[in-house]
């Protein structure tokens, strides 16, 4: 399961995206419940940024305890949790990479990216919970079967603009849901990621 993933570079046409924070520093540790930076389409359909809290919560949800960070690809379109921002309200979440953990008895923390250098974005949903006055935001990461484990949903070029446009007809997002996943490099590290509160680039020192 996809349960950390980092965000520590980005390129000048991603920082000039509206909404982009004037104080986003490198997150190299993400997990759920922290601020992520989403990606989404305003409604005038152009892109823009906002912070929302990873874990999922609708405005109807009572126990606070239950914000699932994670919406399965094969039921994210039925199950009630879901279903109405899978319909209504998808985003993209960037990242640089994500990690994995393999093994029986100890287990490694593995590092995962299409390339070193490179860029990629999640598929996911969010929503909106009223508090008084404020409005927070609150996002899920769609994942997919892939051996083992369950990894985000990585969008392409096309896919992404297909997942933000809310003209796309439900058997295009169907088929993205179920599209296989891509290919991925991937490197053992030390365990110093396994530390949450580790928020640095020694998350990535090689095994």
């Amino acid at each position: 399961m996809c349960g950390r993933y980092a965000l520590f570079r980005w390129n000048p046409a991603f920082a000039a995206l509206p909404g982009f924070p004037a104080d986003q520093q490198a997150q190299w540790n993400i997990s759920p419940t922290d601020s992520v930076l989403m990606l989404r389409a305003n409604v005038d359909g152009q892109r823009e940024l906002a912070r929302a809290r990873w874990g999922l919560t609708p405005p109807w949800l009572t126990d606070l305890s239950r914000t699932p960070a994670h919406a399965r690809a094969e039921t994210v379109a039925e199950q009630p949790m879901f279903r109405e921002a899978f319909r209504l309200r998808r985003c993209l979440l960037p990242a640089n990479g994500f990690y994995e953990w393999r093994g029986t008895t100890r287990k490694r923390p593995y590092w995962l990216t299409p390339g070193e250098g490179s860029a990629l974005c999640f598929a996911a949903i969010w929503e909106a919970y009223p508090v008084q006055e404020q409005v927070w935001l609150s996002t899920a990461v769609i994942t997919q079967p892939a051996a083992s484990q369950r990894r985000p949903l990585i969008l392409d070029a096309a896919g992404q603009e297909a997942w933000l446009n809310p003209e796309t007809p439900l058997h295009v997002l169907q088929a993205l849901l179920a599209s296989e996943p891509i290919a991925l490099r991937e490197r053992v590290l030390a365990n110093l990621v396994n530390d949450p509160k580790l928020n640095a680039p020694e998350c990535l020192t090689p095994g």
